[in-house]
């Protein structure tokens, strides 16, 4: 068994790929968690990849820095992919928000430092919960392992530019916004539903104020009708979690394929 001592480039293009996940994979990316123990955590888990992957010698030249390259891209685009997956929870409360009146009020995301819609920001707190009690983020740590069973530590390239991948990509995004419309139509359909039984309020008692009674109506019956469908909310939760991986390994999938092909 080489050490890493003994292949040191070979480690460091495993600690790059590691590293590189955890920039943008879900819940092992947010700023709350603090760098010295991303860092390390990286390094141990590139020390027993390493030991359990076995890559051949590599050797510093000038493909190397090819290398290095082609490890941060793939690291970064497949946490990527992985986190627009989950981002599909926060864009259906987005659309919730918009329908109950709360689209103008946003508030900051600690793990992202970014603006998230309240109720976008409420499902998707419950979403990382979920992942971290039914272990889906056992899967994310898998394909980080699995990945080199598609894409070799000395494969040179990414075909980033053919026409299967940038399908493929359409068609995620795609079931993103989806699954996204799955999860937030039960709501959504019935506040349009109250909106029609206000604008026909508003035709036949005109004498009633429908701006003041309606906003209070809507975000009452948001707010019942979130604790009625929170039950098939985390069984979409889970789907999207299963999408999550099988979205990860396809693009995998592609990227060991058509960059193993000759030229």
């Amino acid at each position: 068994m080489v050490t890493v001592i003994e292949n040191y480039p070979a480690f460091l293009l495993v600690f790059m790929r590691i590293t590189a996940f955890f920039v943008t994979l879900p819940l092992f990316s947010y700023r709350n968690i603090p760098n010295m123990y991303k860092i390390s955590f990286s390094f141990l888990l590139a020390w027993i990849m390493f030991i359990a992957i076995e890559p051949p010698p590599i050797e510093i030249d000038g493909e190397y820095f090819m290398l290095i390259l082609k490890e941060a891209l793939f690291g970064l685009l497949t946490g990527f992919t992985a986190y627009f997956i989950i981002a599909a929870v926060q864009i259906a409360g987005s659309f919730i928000d918009f329908q109950m009146g709360f689209a103008i009020a946003n508030v900051i995301d600690p793990q992202t430092g970014a603006q998230s819609p309240l109720i976008g920001q409420f499902l998707y707190t419950f979403a990382l919960l979920l992942m971290v009690s039914v272990n889906a983020h056992h899967l994310l740590l898998d394909g980080v392992f699995y990945s080199y069973q598609f894409v070799p530590i000395d494969q040179l390239y990414l075909p980033l530019g053919k026409d299967n991948v940038i399908e493929f990509i359409v068609r995620s995004f795609n079931s993103m916004f989806l699954i996204a419309f799955q999860m937030s139509i039960p709501v959504v359909g019935s506040l349009f539903l109250v909106d029609i039984a206000l604008g026909i309020v508003a035709r036949t008692v005109p004498q009633l104020n429908i701006f003041v009674v309606g906003l209070p109506l809507k975000i009452g019956v948001s707010f019942i009708l979130l604790i009625v469908v929170m039950a098939a909310l985390f069984v979409s939760m889970q789907q999207l979690f299963d999408t999550m991986a099988i979205t990860m390994r396809g693009l995998m999938e592609l990227f060991g394929v058509m960059g193993n092909e000759p030229s």
